[in-house]
């Protein structure tokens, strides 16, 4: 890695998404001790759910977690519940970040939110940052530790970690195909595919469950990683937005995971919506991720095409939602408008996976 690489920086808020800076001081002077303002608020430019902010005061820096706004599904943006989590994992999963306050006071902000420590470092997004450059061995070595992390979580005993209640394992398979379809009914607009037949492929292709269920993080990407100054630049040293976190079949999480991992000899329509620069010369393909995990995990290889046909639906859905919020004025973002195409990318790259048409 290049030593220029810039660390992952805030910006001004999004217009519409700002935060009352005075408010936010009267808060923090009763709730945080030694807390002295007034606060800068940044806000991180990633994430399409819930929001990010960065607050700077008097030498100290916390980011500041809290729901999108406009109408949307609570279940989906628990602040109590995310809280929860990392206050726990926190303790047995030293990436997670240290939660410092929670807040169920809507009069502050309209809505719960909680404050956590920063990790400072660099987060790779669709393209990397100016001055950063990856050989195809370092782009490799990257790819492999981030394995190593996601095999490090899944490898938590959740009763010891006192993460127990966390989720329903048995019949999670069922109840994520389930679940998915149904949101996706609920969130559909004209303009994307009805997906019913990618549905009826899904129920009827269910794995067996999980011989041992695990902490999922449902969201493990690269742009939700930190990297660290040691290795190189290489190493992970934090693991962010626990938001969907659960217990649940582990290869469901690789899958949903999957779903982001754009090849090089992807399809253009595919290429065009690459969140992540995963397509880079060195970095693993995603059969060489799938062997690699299952070797770190002792797994026997799975055919792994219901698990990627999964991840692809999933995300299909999930942008979805998003633009169906946008459909409905429920936000004005601009960046939401083209969700509605990315649906149908991905909804297609399923449908040619599970027909046979596209190889995983």
């Amino acid at each position: 890695m290049s030593p220029g690489a810039a660390q992952e920086e805030a910006r001004p808020p999004r217009a519409g998404e700002e935060l009352d800076a005075a408010t936010i001081d009267r808060f923090l002077g009763r709730e945080l001790p030694g807390y002295s303002g007034p606060a800068e608020i940044g806000q991180f430019p990633g994430g399409a759910s819930n929001l990010t902010y960065l607050l700077r005061a008097a030498g100290r820096e916390w980011v500041l977690r809290r729901p999108p706004f406009g109408t949307k599904a609570r279940s989906a943006h628990d602040m109590g519940r995310e809280y929860r989590i990392l206050s726990r994992i926190h303790e047995v999963f030293p990436y997670a970040p240290r939660p410092v306050l929670f807040s169920a006071d809507q009069d502050v902000l309209g809505e719960e939110f909680y404050l956590m420590e920063r990790l400072r470092g660099l987060i790779l997004r669709r393209d990397l940052p100016a001055g950063m450059a990856l050989s195809e061995e370092q782009a490799g070595r990257l790819c492999r530790n981030l394995v190593d992390v996601h095999v490090e979580l899944h490898a938590i005993d959740p009763e010891a970690a006192g993460l127990g209640e966390l989720g329903r394992p048995e019949g999670y398979v069922a109840r994520q195909v389930d679940g998915w379809s149904d949101r996706y009914r609920a969130a559909r607009t004209v303009d994307v595919p009805d997906n019913e037949s990618l549905m009826a492929w899904l129920e009827a292709n269910r794995p067996a469950e999980a011989a041992r269920a695990a902490i999922i993080h449902n969201d493990y990407k690269f742009d939700n990683v930190v990297l660290g100054e040691a290795d190189g630049g290489l190493r992970i040293t934090g693991v962010l937005d626990w938001e969907m976190a659960t217990l649940g079949d582990p290869l469901m999480d690789l899958g949903a995971s999957l779903a982001y991992w754009i090849q090089a000899d992807d399809p253009p329509e595919l290429q065009h919506i690459r969140m992540l620069p995963t397509h880079l010369p060195g970095m693993m393909r995603r059969a060489e991720l799938v062997e690699y995990y299952c070797a770190r995990a002792g797994l026997e290889p799975a055919r792994f095409e219901f698990y990627y046909v999964y991840g692809l639906f999933r995300l299909a859905v999930i942008v979805q939602q998003i633009y169906y919020r946008f459909v409905l004025g429920q936000t004005k973002n601009p960046r939401f408008a083209p969700f509605g195409q990315f649906c149908t990318v991905l909804s297609r790259a399923a449908e040619a996976v599970a027909g046979g048409a596209a190889r995983f």
